[in-house]
């Protein structure tokens, strides 16, 4: 009797924490910008991120105005002139994590989705490594974004101030989710 309702617990044990979807409530994504006159770069520590492992799905949502520069200056005209926080706040990703093994304790995957900034939606793909210690998950990872693909306009005579191509960096520290 005591077996069969410990294989009993288990088992809706181990459907629940399946069906569990993981929260990061201050992810940190950064970003990257180099050139030969002036590196730019910056950090965001409240980035929201939903992670489901039972179906592979995870979603991002970045806050445009909380990435912090150190410069004031870079700040202002990354809000007000290129990414134009007041018309686009938010950037996201909707995503699918190829054969994700959710009881693995570190992998490296692709995560193929779906970016959109400035209403501007570009299918990615990034290489992530994932790493599950007790009832959490960890996921870190880069890819480059390209400023011409989501229509950033830079004046000629900054050109030489800000790369083409951006390098963004995460780290995401999931817990369960709770309701």
């Amino acid at each position: 009797m005591n077996k069969t309702l410990l294989l009993f617990l288990f088992i809706c044990m181990k459907s629940f924490s399946q069906n569990t979807e993981y929260i990061e409530r201050q992810g940190e994504v950064t970003f990257f910008s180099y050139t030969s006159v002036e590196n730019i770069q910056a950090k965001n520590s409240q980035t929201l991120s939903i992670l489901n492992p039972k179906t592979r799905q995870i979603a991002v949502q970045i806050l445009m105005r909380a990435f912090v520069f150190q410069k004031s200056l870079m700040h202002e005209h990354f809000n007000a002139s290129y990414i134009e926080s007041d018309l686009y706040p938010k950037a996201t990703f909707e995503g699918e994590i190829e054969n994700f093994n959710a009881n693995d304790a570190l992998q490296t995957k692709l995560i193929k989705g779906t970016f959109t900034l400035r209403n501007i939606s570009k299918p990615i793909e990034i290489k992530a490594t994932i790493s599950k210690a007790d009832n959490s998950y960890t996921i870190k990872g880069s890819l480059d974004v390209l400023i011409n693909d989501y229509n950033i306009k830079v004046p000629a005579l900054l050109s030489p101030n800000i790369s083409k191509k951006i390098e963004i960096t995460f780290n995401f520290n999931y817990a369960p989710y709770e309701n």
